[in-house]
């Protein structure tokens, strides 16, 4: 994996960044990839979602679905931020309680997250192709894919953990389209040419200190933060070694050691086994180590990229550890 900015020449890898950069190459399901290329597509060339656009209205927090709609508001939306699914019914008591505190949230979210109400009575076939089995019933979808869910009426502070934790595992709350397209500025940035330079020759430590000096000056570079996070991964593959996994099986409480462990097992090419690693700590621990070992599954799901399977897998996979 060589770290490097959209549009630019590749740097020559060294061998350790080849090795890398091969296993996270995995054999995907080309038709898939082309469909959700497609809705990515679509996804950025609409604009963001806004609490300042009226509630039920296209492009809202808050949005009615339809069968005619769904593609849009809620497959093609949700490679911009999360989308909750409310699927609701007149009829529905329960779903009377839960409906308005999702809207609230949603609200208090400023964009970062969608809510799509779903009339199960008049949309039957999207309540069949949900398999849903009773309402209320809540579905969160996350870049074409369903990431978690629950059935019931819960109370608002279990509801807003429920969408804290999705958000936290897919954007950490970025909003869509909050400013200037900084990814395209950043490309141009002359400040790179050092960090890249270094890596053509090489040079890892050096790459590293010139993106983290961009980044003291510019914590929110665009490019930098990412490049920052890549290097750094390769180097702590490295400097883990072989002895990694097995210190870290010894020691399944010791989460420095099940993160340095992930890191060489995603370094060598077990992908999915430095995904699991770290779904295994985040279910099974709590207060700060459980938030230390979900932000270092995050950021590797950064390196490995959104598009990828396996990353959609185990995203997941994680939303049903945190909840």
């Amino acid at each position: 994996m060589q770290p490097t900015r959209p549009g630019r020449p590749d740097p020559r890898a060294q061998a350790q960044q080849a090795q890398l950069a091969a296993s996270l190459a995995g054999a995907v399901d080309l038709a898939a990839v082309k469909a959700r290329s497609e809705a990515a597509a679509r996804a950025q060339a609409a604009p963001p979602p806004s609490a300042a656009t009226p509630a039920g209205a296209p492009g809202s927090a808050v949005v009615d679905v339809t069968e005619a709609t769904f593609q849009t508001e809620v497959l093609d939306r949700s490679f911009q931020v999360p989308v909750v699914l409310d699927l609701w019914a007149e009829w529905c008591g329960p779903c009377k309680q839960l409906s308005p505190v999702l809207e609230r949230l949603a609200a208090e979210g400023g964009g970062s997250w969608v809510l799509a109400k779903v009339d199960v009575d008049a949309n039957p076939a999207l309540a069949q192709g949900l398999r849903v089995q009773g309402i209320p019933a809540v579905k969160a979808v996350w870049q074409g894919q369903l990431v978690a869910e629950f059935t019931g009426a819960i109370p608002e502070e279990q509801a807003r953990q429920f969408v804290t934790e999705l958000v936290r595992a897919t954007t950490g709350g970025a909003v869509p389209g909050a400013g200037p397209d900084a990814e395209d500025e950043g490309m141009d940035d002359p400040r790179l040419d050092a960090a890249e330079a270094a890596l053509d020759r090489g040079d890892l430590e050096a790459a590293e200190a010139a993106y983290a000096a961009i980044l003291e000056t510019e914590p929110d570079h665009p490019v930098a933060g990412l490049a920052l996070r890549q290097v750094r991964l390769i180097r702590r593959a490295e400097a883990a070694g072989p002895g990694a996994v097995a210190a870290a099986d010894a020691a399944p409480d010791d989460v420095e050691a099940q993160t340095r462990a992930a890191d060489f097992q995603l370094g060598t090419g077990d992908v999915e086994g430095a995904f699991t690693r770290l779904v295994d700590v985040v279910r099974r621990t709590a207060g700060d180590d459980r938030d230390r070992a979900r932000q270092h599954l995050v950021e590797l799901f950064d390196v490995v990229g959104p598009e990828d399977q396996r990353v959609v897998a185990a995203r997941r996979q994680l939303m049903a550890a945190l909840y």
